[in-house]
């Protein structure tokens, strides 16, 4: 299978190159060229930027792909007209397109499981979860007007080797390895959903090969556990005894409690 991905070049992309390389696909990478990242043998890479309409429209000229999977769509590197353009540029050249999500295009509930038919978020595409929705938004619609073999996979939080995200696990396992104090808001009653990246690439992966779910969404991420648990967990992991401190309710405008998952939109 012929693969471009969108991105390519840190954690998620980086991984998701390595797993279609394991599985004997032909990979390419687009991306700025920016990230200083060695790419494994017989890996291409074409030279785009998302942020730029016409730039993307040279670097996709004359392509064709069996799939395309977009890790880098992020509010930074592509606005919600852009988002639109890129969908122009790939309609009718790809057998598959599967766009990375996140639970962050849900309206928040503070229930959990998260299912697939819950509302969107309404919040403005140039914010985090307003552009995934947005995005979500347009693959659906070109899917019901053209048959855009568009797909979507919300994973939640995820976390492996690599991860780029500077406050999830290895911040995490560095300071209950150093004895720091965890700073735990509400309670310890945050909840989220936490996935590795292998099984994150293992998903879009199938999603990439399974025609059935084109036009669909796709939950990659399931259980979830409480911002104490995830403390408790991680300190099992490097053996070490957390020293778990209350951020008392009163001071929500005060100091900022440590994972930026611990805020009370997860409640």
């Amino acid at each position: 299978m012929e693969t471009l991905i969108l991105g390519g070049g840190t954690f998620v992309g980086r991984r998701m190159v390595e797993h279609l390389r394991e599985a004997g696909h032909q990979v390419t990478v687009l991306n700025r060229g920016k990230t200083s990242t060695d790419l494994p043998a017989g890996v291409k890479r074409i030279v785009g930027d998302r942020t730029s309409t016409e730039s993307m429209r040279q670097a996709l000229e004359g392509t064709e792909w069996d799939a395309v999977i977009d890790v880098s769509g992020f509010v930074m590197a592509a606005g919600g007209g852009l988002f639109d353009e890129l969908i122009d540029l790939l309609d009718s050249r790809v057998g598959a397109y599967v766009f990375v999500s996140s639970i962050m295009a849900y309206e928040p509930t503070g229930l959990m499981p998260w299912t697939e038919d819950q509302p969107h978020r309404d919040d403005p595409d140039t914010t985090y979860g307003g552009f995934k929705a947005h995005a979500e938004r347009a693959i659906l619609d070109r899917f019901a007007s053209t048959g855009f073999p568009g797909s979507i996979g919300r994973p939640a939080a995820i976390y492996g080797p690599d991860n780029n995200i500077h406050d999830m696990e290895t911040a995490m396992f560095l300071r209950l390895r150093r004895g720091l104090p965890i700073l735990i808001p509400h309670e310890g009653l945050v909840t989220t959903s936490y996935g590795h990246v292998d099984d994150l690439c293992t998903n879009l992966l199938e999603m990439a090969l399974l025609p059935a779910v084109r036009g669909e969404v796709v939950n990659l991420t399931g259980e979830g556990c409480s911002a104490r648990e995830y403390a408790i967990l991680l300190a099992q992991i490097v053996g070490a005894e957390p020293d778990i401190i209350e951020v008392p309710a009163w001071n929500r405008d005060g100091q900022a409690p440590f994972g930026h998952l611990f805020k009370d939109k997860h409640h």
